[in-house]
C-alpha cells in the first residue's frame, strides 16, 4: 500500500500523523488508522492492555505492534509486524528543568553529558533523550514506571545512542531507533527490536 499524506516509512516501521485535540480519546484515531493498514473494519480490531496498560493488538491480526503517542495537537502511531514497537511524541516548549529532571530520574553519566552541553542546545537535546527513553520502555511494555534510570544513552552527534540497558530490556545492539520531526513543532522516537517472550 503506498504512503498516504501524513504518513512515512521509517526502517520496518510505518508512522502516521494525525491532528489531535487535548482531551480528545485517541483509541478511536488509531483504531480508524490501523483498520485502514491491516484492512480489517474498526470495530473488528481486538486492542488488548496488558497488566501495565500497554495497548496490543491481539495476536488474531496476525503479528502486528502497533504504539501511539500525543502531545499538544499532534497524535502519532507507528505500526510493524513482527517487532515490538514504541513510539514517542514531544511538542517543543520550554523546558527550564530539563537539566533538574536528568539530574533526577536519569542515569548519571546522561546527566552529566547533558550538564556539559551549551545551554541553547540543552532542552532540545534533553527532549531527543526522552523520547529515545520512552520509546523504548514504551516497546518493552512497562513504560516510565521501569525506570529511566535503567537504559542508558550517549550523545552521537545531535542524537543519543543506546549504549547499556537492564537485561530485561535485551542487550542495548537489541534496539533500532530513529529520531525525526513528525511536524514542525515536535519531536519524535520511534524504538523497535524483535519479538521476545
Amino acid at each position: 500500500m503506498p504512503l498516504a499524506p501524513g504518513q512515512l516509512q521509517l526502517g520496518p516501521v510505518r508512522c502516521a500523523w494525525r491532528p489531535y485535540r487535548h482531551g480528545q480519546a485517541a483509541e478511536p484515531l488509531v483504531r480508524d488508522w490501523l483498520s485502514e493498514q491491516l484492512g480489517t473494519a474498526a470495530e473488528a480490531l481486538v486492542i488488548r492492555r496488558t497488566a501495565q496498560g500497554r495497548p496490543c493488538l491481539d495476536p488474531v491480526h496476525g503479528g502486528w505492534d502497533a504504539s501511539w503517542s500525543h502531545s499538544g495537537e499532534g497524535l502519532l502511531m507507528a505500526l510493524a509486524h513482527d517487532l515490538r514497537v514504541g513510539i514517542d511524541l514531544e511538542v517543543r516548549r520550554p523546558r527550564p528543568k530539563a537539566q533538574v529532571l536528568a539530574n533526577r530520574f536519569f542515569a548519571p553519566a546522561e546527566a552529566a553529558a547533558l550538564a556539559a552541553m551549551p545551554q541553547d542546545r540543552r532542552e532540545t537535546a534533553f527532549v531527543r533523550l526522552w523520547c529515545a527513553k520512552e520509546a523504548v520502555l514504551k516497546a518493552h511494555g512497562q513504560g516510565l514506571s521501569f525506570g529511566l534510570h535503567l537504559l542508558a544513552f550517549a550523545p552521537e552527534g545531535d542524537d543519543w545512542r543506546l549504549v547499556d540497558c537492564d537485561p530485561a530490556l535485551g542487550a542495548p545492539a537489541d534496539w533500532s531507533l530513529r529520531t525525526f520531526r513528525p511536524a514542525p513543532a515536535y519531536l519524535a522516537t520511534v524504538a523497535w527490536r524483535a519479538r521476545w517472550g
